[in-house]
């Protein structure tokens, strides 16, 4: 039998034979795919088996190690590189009907005269209203490349005749800075959403005009930002930094040790630095918080972040698809290792913050422990911090459920806030627009009122979200600031729809706290 498999061997890698010592991964797998492609009872696709192969031997190493084939890493590079082509609009689908929200300030459609209100029913022939498309079948009619024509089928409100356009595709920029306004005199905020080619210049844009509206300290906002490119979080972090401050190494068992430090490049300020994180906060994010934290120059606010603390290299192949490999792993300045445990397999990590927020670490300070074996110190003012994966925040703000209820999952699981609000802007657009002429007036002055939330209530009932009295007065907060910022993002920009539901963002309103009192801040950064 041995000498069969031997025999085998030869035949199908071109070998004499192999030994235990010669069968490398390489080899093996090889081996495996001549094996299956030669024998195996019915036909096969080989590309198939082959990448089922190498996602099952990356799944063996780590939570992080990835293969992606051509579109998955398309949609995965696209955020990260600042652009992409299309006609240029923010769009919802509402009953089966695509509806313009906004187009893009300068962009394709909005050169042609495509309105916020108008529904498109068709691109180049292809039927898009009416045919129950999901988003991404959508997003693959309207996107092209640069200098493409895209004809397009528009119904506008108040006119009955089919409006004919005809778009050429061009770059559309991918934000990452989400809003920036004044939080308060003198501060400024930020939000930031990932970590981008563009990131570190967005943001300098961003503190250029808060400055001329009189900024001198800054909040900057990392909740749910799940990280992005390593160089955006070190452009940024120096940016923050003194020259030549640690802002984060790496080391890895075949990668050499690196360190990045702070260029001497303009700060964006000098003044106090808060940043706001929680349990979706990871990589890069992770990157700028742990760096702001051990170099003492800010304070972090909200809750553990995820604890992200891998590197990964991207290894691409010829037909567009691309290895994530882990290669090294991320330290803060002060040495501590960002990435969380992983040894306990594959849904201990995915359940990890389902278990922080069973355990209560989310929702009670005195759930919050930290690992005593790995204590380390700050690099300026000797601030004791903590390991064992993701960032703690100096100053910990509990998960906010006081507006939790069955209800209000509903409202979410089902889209109701979304259609409700594109359905009643699509009725009031002009009426809004003349009341409200500007987004200040707007946050003033706009409230949810009773007739509103009488609306809400009766187009969720048709929607399928069952009326529970109980749940909808614990989540009546939640509701009003929720078709407020929703109402004002479509309205005006992405900034409105933060400057409102940052009103009842706990972790929002601590870091303004914070960054107002200068005996707070100070006494926490353990400044003399």
């Amino acid at each position: 039998m041995r000498k069969t498999i031997l025999f085998l061997a030869a035949a199908l890698v071109g070998t004499s034979a192999i030994t235990a010592r010669q069968m490398t991964i390489d080899n093996k797998l090889r081996y495996a795919g001549k094996i299956v492609e030669s024998f195996y009872v019915d036909s096969i696709n080989s590309d198939s088996i082959a990448e089922e192969a190498i996602r099952a031997m990356l799944k063996t190493l780590d939570p992080h190690s990835q293969y992606s084939d051509q579109e998955e890493t398309r949609e995965l590079t696209e955020p990260l590189q600042g652009n992409f082509s299309g006609i240029g609009i923010q769009f919802n689908m509402l009953n089966d009907t695509l509806y313009v929200i906004q187009p893009v300030a300068g962009g394709p459609s909005e050169k042609v005269g495509i309105l916020a209100g108008d529904r498109i029913l068709s691109a180049n022939d292809t039927l898009i209203s009416g045919v129950k498309k999901k988003n991404a079948d959508i997003i693959k009619i309207l996107r092209g490349e640069k200098g493409s024509k895209v004809n397009v089928k528009v119904l506008r409100p108040g006119q009955k005749d089919v409006i004919d356009f005809r778009i050429t595709r061009a770059d559309i920029p991918i934000y990452s800075v989400d809003a920036s306004y004044m939080a308060a005199p003198g501060v400024g905020y930020v939000k930031i959403s990932r970590f981008a080619e563009k990131t570190a210049e967005e943001v300098r844009d961003a503190v250029k005009e808060l400055k001329k509206q009189g900024m001198k300290d800054l909040i900057i906002d990392l909740e749910y930002n799940g990280g992005g490119y390593l160089n955006a979080a070190t452009e940024l972090a120096e940016m923050l930094l003194n020259t030549d401050d640690m802002i984060v190494y790496t080391k890895g068992d075949k990668s050499p040790y690196k360190e990045y430090r702070a260029g001497a490049v303009k700060r964006l300020t000098d003044g106090k630095i808060v940043i706001m994180v929680d349990q979706y906060s990871a990589s890069a994010s992770e990157i700028l918080s742990g760096a702001v934290q051990d170099n003492d120059r800010g304070l972090i606010v909200g809750r553990r972040t995820f604890g992200k603390g891998l590197v990964q290299r991207p290894f691409p192949f010829p037909d567009g698809s691309m290895i994530r490999l882990t290669v090294a792993r991320y330290y803060t300045p002060s040495g501590r290792c960002i990435q969380k445990p992983y040894a306990d397999g594959e849904d201990a990590y995915e359940n990890d913050i389902l278990n922080r927020l069973n355990s209560g670490e989310l929702t009670n300070a005195d759930s919050v422990h930290v690992n005593a074996a790995e204590q380390y110190k700050t690099l300026r003012n000797g601030r004791t911090v903590y390991g064992g994966g993701g960032v703690m925040p100096d100053l910990f703000v509990a998960l906010d459920t006081t507006g939790t209820s069955s209800y209000s999952r509903d409202l979410l699981a089902k889209g109701v806030y979304n259609s409700f609000c594109v359905n009643y802007i699509d009725q009031h657009r002009k009426e809004l627009k003349k009341l409200y002429k500007n987004e200040d007036l707007f946050v003033e002055k706009f409230t949810v009122d009773d007739q509103l939330l009488g609306q809400f209530r009766d187009y969720a009932a048709k929607e399928g979200v069952e009326f529970n009295q109980e749940g909808y007065e614990k989540a009546l907060p939640t509701i009003k600031s929720i078709v407020k910022a929703i109402i004002g993002r479509d309205l005006f920009t992405q900034s409105t729809y933060y400057r409102v539901v940052n009103e009842d963002n706990k972790v929002y309103q601590q870091a303004l706290r914070l960054i107002s009192d200068d005996n707070e801040y100070n006494r926490l950064l353990n400044k003399n």
